[in-house]
């Protein structure tokens, strides 16, 4: 399932080492620990423009992530199919809040209308997280409208940055599961820089 449709898979997970400053290379694969994405960001880029393969090789192209704006704290990350470049979406992250205290980020559809909010766990972990112990992993809860559908989850691991992504509660697929393969990119590559 995951050769033909790498976005019909309810589990994912995020993995980054840590000690790579140059390159940050993100390996995305599927409940049977087979590699379904791949991307790589370079360093100190002032505007992202991030591309995600389906291989290390980068053989074929399937999603498109570019920022608005250069170095905005709240910048908008539009969210495209790469074989159609359709704008599929777009994730838009709140700011100072999300830098201060606790990472939320808004899911904009392809016109950029809100239905869904991605969120921290928690405001208090948030500030204990940011300013007194980095190691707490994170937990994102994502909701559409007012129902909670998807949990991301974060495992401690001083070498490897690894991120869970459950999309089993999301039986009717209220999000696109191309803007959530999305969302979970940009928290480990932006909000992974806080640490």
């Amino acid at each position: 399932m995951s050769a033909s449709n790498p976005f019909a898979l309810t589990n994912y997970t995020v993995r980054r080492k840590i000690f790579n400053f140059w390159h940050r290379k993100f390996h995305i694969y599927g409940p049977d620990e087979q590699l379904v994405f791949y991307t790589e960001m370079k360093a100190f880029k002032l505007k992202e423009d991030i591309r995600i393969y389906s291989d290390e090789n980068k053989s074929k192209e399937l999603l498109i992530i570019k920022a608005r704006k250069i170095l905005d704290l709240s910048s908008a990350y539009d969210v495209f199919d790469a074989a159609s470049n359709v704008k599929v979406g777009a994730l838009k992250r709140q700011g100072l809040a999300s830098t201060l205290v606790m990472d939320t980020w808004d899911i904009l559809n392809a016109q950029d209308q809100p239905i869904g909010k991605i969120m921290e766990d928690s405001w208090i972990l948030g500030i204990i997280r940011r300013y007194f112990i980095k190691i707490i992993p994170q937990t994102y809860n994502v909701t559409i409208g007012d129902r909670q559908i998807i949990q991301f989850k974060q495992n401690f691991n001083p070498f490897l940055l690894k991120l869970n992504l459950d999309f089993s509660q999301d039986q009717a697929q209220a999000l696109d599961r191309r803007l959530g393969i999305a969302a979970a990119v940009l928290l480990c590559a932006i909000e992974g820089r806080q640490g």
